[in-house]
């Protein structure tokens, strides 16, 4: 079975269901995406992981990742591999350099698994036909900065304008307190207002 591999995309606010947000992959040779609808703890997970946050204390993610560090164990993909009533199912592919195990997931913690061992994410043909998404490239290349403002991290949009008359090492500073408090979706809104800034400078 050919395997489609696929990448983050980014995170945006479900239309569909209130308190939820989409995931959206893209395929990495192709056109099509797959919005998958997640809850606001596993969008955090991995949203902070997007934007290359460290929490003071590791998240569950985190733990998973020491934890499999400390004894030898690989992440080696992620796979979502099956699509049943809406609902999307994934296995981790581990190995111990000695056997390999399958383990399945929620495809929100395997994603965010994924991003913390840097495994690729795979998929099939037949979800791709189920539940992708075509874009058209050239509207896409038109409007390649407003995508990138489509798809955000979880807690960004109209809350950002609150910190447009803060410095830049203002910004810095309540990044770093936010990160402290853990409060990792108003990080993710200052660390996007940081990034604006250093682009349009």
């Amino acid at each position: 079975m050919k395997k489609i591999k696929l990448n983050v995309l980014g995170i945006s606010y479900s239309q569909t269901q209130s308190g939820a947000y989409a995931l959206v992959l893209n395929e990495e040779d192709g056109n099509r995406r797959i919005p998958i609808i997640i809850g606001g703890f596993e969008a955090q997970a991995i949203a902070i992981q997007l934007e290359g946050l460290t929490p003071p204390r590791p998240l569950t993610h985190d733990l998973f990742l020491n934890f499999a560090t400390a004894f030898r164990i690989h992440l080696l993909e992620v796979t979502i591999y099956r699509l049943e009533e809406g609902i999307f199912y994934s296995k981790l592919v581990c190995e111990d350099g000695e056997k390999e195990v399958t383990i399945d997931a929620r495809t929100s913690d395997a994603i965010a698994l994924a991003l913390r061992f840097k495994c690729p994410i795979y998929t099939t043909e037949e979800i791709m036909e189920q539940s992708g998404i075509v874009m058209d490239v050239e509207t896409e290349s038109e409007d390649s900065e407003s995508e990138s403002k489509k798809y955000t991290s979880p807690g960004s949009g109209d809350t950002s304008r609150k910190f447009v008359h803060f410095t830049l090492q203002e910004l810095q500073e309540k990044l770093e307190e936010a990160v402290r408090n853990e409060n990792y979706e108003m990080a993710s809104i200052i660390r996007d207002e940081i990034n604006r800034r250093k682009k349009s400078t």
